[in-house]
């Protein structure tokens, strides 16, 4: 079992910037891509951005990139999303998630930290 959290959430002003935190426990932290969704109200939860387990490689929707960044700290086993000239339509719940490195799907997930950007 991998545990999840998530810190970092909050109120900011449209293109303020937060850093979301997702604190790892319980596995070895190293061996899971690590993952951010966010799910808006009345809508479907959507991928945001992943990174690899030590390379570093990192892929984005094309509706955050160049304005989000993420990234770990396999040492402290946390991973991070950097949020930068943030939108109203950025507003969702942010989840981040974990899968073992050869699995499809991922296999754990937070329990979600608001962000809301104001117009």
């Amino acid at each position: 079992q991998v545990q999840l959290r998530e810190s970092g959430g909050g109120l900011v002003q449209d293109g303020g910037s937060l850093r979301l935190s997702c604190a790892a426990s319980g596995r070895t932290f190293s061996n899971y891509v690590m993952g951010w969704f966010r799910q808006a109200p009345g809508k479907v939860r959507e991928f945001v951005a992943r990174i690899g387990r030590t390379d570093g490689m990192t892929y984005y929707a094309d509706s955050v990139k160049g304005r989000f960044t993420i990234s770990r700290d396999n040492a402290k086993n946390t991973a991070y999303l950097q949020m930068n000239s943030l939108k109203p339509e950025d507003t969702a719940v942010y989840y981040c998630a974990a899968r073992y490195f050869y699995n499809p799907d991922y296999d754990y997930w937070g329990q979600g930290t608001q962000v809301t950007v104001s117009s």
